[in-house]
């Protein structure tokens, strides 16, 4: 009798490569294990990435002159990397968030992101490709003042706070301001959303966005003002990725609590001042203007802070390598061996069919492999086996 054990690896759907791994059980006198190693998706030299721009504090064109030019800079630097989409850190309506200025200050530079487009800049998007945040000049004198912004996107869920799926990336935009009705602090209405919406995402790469970040070493609202304590959110334990923010008129990235804080407030506005580095700074700039471009594909997430002299000022790489299994037996049961990169979760699954699939471990990588045995096996003819990434 032949026994087959197939792991697979689903990266994303297209075309497949298949290679047989054939061994034989001594335990099981005749019996062969098979193993065959399935692919979808591109080899990853050929996936085609997703492109995201990020801009900040960009919202003062309205006033003309340097403040338009700053903003037109960082608008041309945005498009000439042709994002699949764009994403704000808040402050997209100086000063006070008013309908006269939203077009103006926003539209004319991004009409062919936005979907529906209801202002006179030219033609809007077919589809929505941008996806803003709320900054504290959308609604300065409160929750009223922010009807310009509701009127002018379309966006999902309640419009203030929501997330967004493309492809390997999951947005999540929500508010940082507590004049929010929902709440701004860690055990708020929102934050509860937050940490449901982000335990329940299969994206490999989930970031989350606001204005103001806690951790910052902005002389303007930085850290040793306590402006943003609020938003000290347990995001590494709900399972983000890596949070941007603005509100400081800079570019700084902090590294704490395992996760990457960017702040990018460089959109064309004022440029903020710096106190000494708080703990975990690992860049920061505030010479000229300037975005950051998101390059995202299955296995990788590449962070690029870019001025408008289209100098690369700061980078970083995050790796999710796809896991790798290897099937060979301990006694009667299969032993999985699986691959996959250090202090990354995934998830094996079992199916006797190809079409149900059954958890059967979750497993945090300690170092490059471990091994999952398959107590459930009870000499089945056909057993598949297959990893996909976890928390």
């Amino acid at each position: 009798m032949n026994i087959r054990l197939s792991p697979f690896i689903r990266l994303s759907s297209g075309a497949s490569r298949v290679a047989p791994i054939r061994l034989s059980s001594p335990s099981l006198g005749l019996r062969t294990l098979v193993l065959w190693a399935l692919w979808f998706g591109q080899p990853s030299g050929q996936a085609a990435p997703i492109t995201i721009g990020v801009i900040g504090d960009y919202g003062s064109a309205y006033l003309g002159g340097a403040s338009f030019s700053n903003v037109q800079a960082v608008a041309n630097l945005i498009k000439s990397w042709n994002p699949d989409f764009i994403i704000t850190t808040g402050d997209n309506n100086y000063p006070d968030g008013e309908a006269s200025n939203i077009d103006t200050n926003i539209g004319q530079f991004f009409h062919e992101y936005i979907h529906p487009y209801v202002g006179t800049f030219g033609a809007g998007a077919s589809s929505n490709r941008f996806w803003p945040c709320i900054g504290n000049h959308e609604w300065p004198f409160g929750v009223s003042g922010l009807a310009p912004y509701l009127a002018y996107f379309t966006l999902p869920g309640n419009e203030r706070y929501y997330n967004h799926r493309q492809g390997p990336v999951e947005l999540f935009a929500v508010v940082g301001d507590q004049q929010e009705p929902d709440g701004a602090t860690p055990t708020s209405i929102q934050a509860m959303w937050l940490s449901n919406a982000l335990a329940s995402s299969t994206a490999p790469w989930r970031v989350v966005y606001f204005h103001a970040c806690p951790y910052s070493s902005s002389a303007t609202h930085g850290s040793h003002t306590h402006q943003a304590d609020n938003m000290l959110w347990p995001f590494t334990q709900w399972g983000a990725t890596a949070i941007y923010t603005g509100h400081n008129h800079l570019y700084e990235r902090v590294l704490t609590n395992g996760l990457n804080y960017v702040t990018i407030g460089l959109g064309g506005g004022r440029i903020d001042g710096f106190v000494t580095p708080i703990a975990g700074s690992l860049s920061r700039y505030n010479t000229t203007y300037g975005a950051v471009r998101l390059t995202v594909t299955e296995t990788n997430f590449v962070s690029d802070f870019i001025n408008i002299f289209n100098e690369v000022i700061d980078s970083y790489t995050l790796e999710f390598l796809p896991a790798r299994l290897l099937l060979q037996w301990n006694g009667d049961l299969p032993r999985i061996e699986l691959s996959g990169t250090p202090g990354r979760s995934y998830i094996t699954e079992v199916s006797t069919n190809l079409i149900d699939w059954t958890p059967i471990a979750t497993n945090r990588l300690a170092s490059v492999s471990t091994d999952v045995l398959d107590t459930g096996y009870q000499g089945q003819s056909a057993r598949f086996y297959r990893a996909k990434s976890g928390r």
